[in-house]
């Protein structure tokens, strides 16, 4: 991969107030990004997300995977999950992430979504396990989808299209201030493979 045919940094940040994102575009070429997809598609341990709602458990058509240093443990949607280790191609992934980034990250939440039917809700990265405005990189992979920002408090909302093999990051006080989302479509019938990098804080024995 030649470096000076991608940028270096992103322009600017997305978001007006209360909080960082960027968006560096294309960071890989068309053909190393679907390499990559196939060799995720086919070697992650993938597993339809679990989540409680209301008491209930619902079992989504999406499916998840999450991978780290260690065993984290890590819960979201009141559901605990255990970290896999690395494969290499997740480290390989990780490793060119942080160096766009300049950011450092030992875990790894991974979505598939076979067609654009599937989605996100609105929400928000506030789980207690995460670095308290630590960022969180999101490497996408396949299908270009829509990805959607809104303020928790003026309603404002900032939407943009997700590029096989683009790079964006949230970060500072995102979290506390928006929420986000992949708006599910009937025009995309491709698949998606989506990375969100993190950083996970191990609590000490004492707490």
């Amino acid at each position: 991969m030649n470096l000076f045919d991608y940028p270096a940094s992103p322009s600017a940040n997305l978001l007006p107030e209360d909080g960082t994102v960027y968006y560096w575009g294309k960071i890989m070429p068309a053909e190393k990004a679907n390499a990559c997809f196939k060799v995720l598609w086919e070697t992650v341990a993938w597993k339809n997300d679990e989540a409680m709602i209301f008491g209930k458990k619902v079992v989504t058509k999406r499916k998840v995977a999450w991978y780290g240093d260690r065993e984290f443990e890590y819960t979201y949607s009141n559901i605990t999950k255990k970290a896999l280790l690395w494969t290499p191609k997740l480290l390989s992934l990780k490793a060119i992430t942080e160096d766009f980034t300049g950011e450092s990250f030992n875990s790894c939440l991974l979505n598939l979504y076979h067609t654009g039917e599937e989605g996100m809700a609105w929400h928000s990265d506030g789980e207690k396990d995460l670095k308290k405005h630590g960022a969180i990189a999101s490497v996408s992979l396949g299908a270009e989808r829509k990805f959607a920002f809104k303020h928790k408090r003026s309603k404002e909302t900032i939407s943009l299209f997700l590029e096989n093999g683009s790079l964006l990051v949230m970060k500072g006080q995102t979290q506390d201030h928006w929420l986000h989302r992949l708006p599910p479509t009937k025009k995309v019938h491709a698949p998606r493979i989506n990375l969100t990098f993190r950083y996970i804080v191990e609590k000490s024995n004492g707490q």
